[in-house]
């Protein structure tokens, strides 16, 4: 069985080619079958040979698209974030800040069960970077590159006029709102939805960081 797509923030392709699509499906094919072998038995205990054999390429095939292992589930890390950056792009500009912000997380990280599901799959995943290096580095490269990619989203909604480092700022603020809450919340057994949810976690997050910036004071 595939694992479902975690939760993180990237954003996803434009149009692509029929090549380019066919890349990304194969780079998905060798993440998912990345995730199920690392939950299956740890970093550790899975070679790029096993993650090749899984998915159903060549070795050499697996190294043309990643340089390791830990690489390999970058695909699908990055798959969450095109939810809620697609959620936050659809606000209209001019709407309050602080409600897109928190009605485009709440709404990515809670209400289907695909989403449930990759949420599951993004716990076990930072559970085994806890004591992998190289999988947290792909984890934070994950979301600079977010961050990066938040800023023109935000700059649409608030329009031109508006300060770039205060919008810089606020990017930076909801990229680590999400990823802390995702953190903290794969060190328990808490559930997806309710209580001590991720999209609990984050909206709570996003408040404490973002209280006091201008850009959601106006």
């Amino acid at each position: 069985m595939r694992s479902p797509r975690p939760y993180s923030p990237q954003a996803g392709p434009g149009a692509q080619s029929l090549t380019e699509r066919r890349k990304a499906a194969t780079q998905l094919d060798i993440a998912r079958a990345a995730c199920d072998l690392f939950a299956e038995h740890g970093p550790d205990g899975t070679t790029a040979e096993d993650i090749a054999h899984r998915a159903g390429v060549a070795l050499r095939t697996f190294y043309r698209y990643f340089r390791n292992k830990q690489e390999a589930v970058a695909p699908l890390l990055a798959g969450g974030g095109d939810a809620w950056r697609a959620l936050l792009a659809e606000e209209d500009p001019g709407t309050p800040l602080g409600e897109a912000l928190e009605r485009a997380v709440t709404r990515s990280l809670s209400g289907q069960q695909a989403v449930e599901e990759g949420l599951e799959v993004t716990r076990g995943l930072l559970r085994a970077a806890a004591d992998d290096p190289a999988l947290r580095g792909v984890w934070y490269r994950v979301n600079q590159d977010s961050e990066e990619r938040l800023v023109p989203v935000i700059s649409r909604l608030v329009g031109p006029e508006a300060d770039p480092l205060e919008v810089r700022l606020l990017a930076a603020a909801a990229t680590d709102a999400i990823r802390v809450a995702l953190e903290l919340w794969s060190t328990t057994d808490a559930p997806v939805s309710g209580s001590g949810s991720p999209a609990e976690l984050a909206v709570r997050c996003l408040r404490d960081l973002t209280g006091a910036m201008p850009l959601l004071l106006r």
